[in-house]
């Protein structure tokens, strides 16, 4: 049990693994991801901004999604691990609704953003003639944009209405971060309300993208199978099936999670399909981008390429 001083205004995260061995081990491979996520994301920025070839709107899009990656999985892990290895559990009151609205913004503008990606790859596939003007880099700066800031301005909605709720219960949080629904168990009030803005703001950024999503790629796969070009087919096979396979990792476990009723949910499931969404997406994402592109991969090869080169 832990013990609380009640006239605190901090929180306890109670954390995703146990004060023990293999805690410590667990947390060791998660530090490990997030490494590759922190190289990955970077690398994949690094290559967008420097290599010409691919200032493209499909790239410009793909480097705003490592960036959200690189500061979602730094919204969670550090603190995680701080708490961990120090033996301390507790978060500000302050610190928590930071890292709340850190979190809900990357996971919203993310949300967004991956819709964009989809629509991107439906003109170039479905309306090639009119991609330079339907996606230019303006109208892609415009997505980019407006993803950051819907993404923001839902995000300090919720933030500010959980930080309003009065805690009159424990502090514990049952979580490895400052979930606004793991809260939620502590207050005082009755917030079903509240849980009725997150079926709604969920619906909105994840589902009703994700339907979108679904929709875009299924009208791209219907004109890829009436392609001519072998070519031609198996680009786009490529492309489509690495943003589905993102858009999946993603999506699935987000919607899962925040759909459910309060009562048919568990705080271990919930932490569970939360390491999905916030540690293992932002470390696969720029592996599977990289791995399944040409472009990317003759990328690497100059631009990394050149550099031993230099140095050799």
């Amino acid at each position: 049990m832990e013990k609380w001083n009640q006239s605190s205004s901090d929180f306890i995260l109670l954390g995703l693994f146990p004060q023990n061995q293999t805690g410590l081990l667990l947390l060791l491979l998660i530090i490990f991801v997030f490494s590759l996520a922190l190289f990955g994301n970077s690398a994949m920025i690094h290559l967008i901004r420097v290599d010409s070839r691919l200032h493209t709107p499909m790239y410009i899009l793909l480097s705003q999604l490592s960036l959200m990656d690189l500061m979602y999985i730094s919204t969670t892990v550090p603190k995680m691990a701080f708490n961990f290895l120090s033996g301390q559990k507790s978060i500000t009151f302050l610190g928590c609704g930071v890292q709340s609205f850190f979190f809900l913004t990357m996971a919203c503008s993310e949300g967004l953003l991956l819709a964009s990606m989809a629509y991107d790859r439906f003109v170039a596939i479905c309306h090639p003639l009119h991609y330079p003007t339907r996606m230019s880099k303006m109208m892609c700066l415009k997505m980019i944009i407006g993803s950051w800031i819907l993404g923001s301005i839902n995000s300090l909605a919720h933030t500010v209405y959980a930080l309003h709720i009065p805690y009159c219960h424990s502090r514990s949080i049952n979580h490895f971060f400052c979930d606004v629904p793991a809260m939620l168990p502590l207050a005082c009030m009755d917030t079903w309300v509240y849980e009725y803005m997150v079926f709604v703001s969920t619906s909105l950024f994840l589902l009703l993208p994700f339907l979108g999503i679904t929709a875009s790629y299924g009208r791209v796969l219907f004109a890829v199978f009436h392609m001519r070009s072998t070519e031609g087919k198996k680009k786009a096979f490529t492309t489509c099936s690495t943003h589905l396979t993102v858009v999946t990792f993603y999506y699935a476990p987000f919607v899962y999670t925040y759909l459910r009723p309060r009562s048919l949910r568990s705080p271990t499931e919930d932490k569970i399909l939360a390491v999905f969404y916030t540690i293992l997406t932002p470390m696969l994402n720029p592996i599977i981008y990289s791995l399944r592109n040409k472009e990317v991969l003759g990328a690497m090869t100059r631009v990394f390429g050149s550099c031993y080169s230099t140095k050799h």
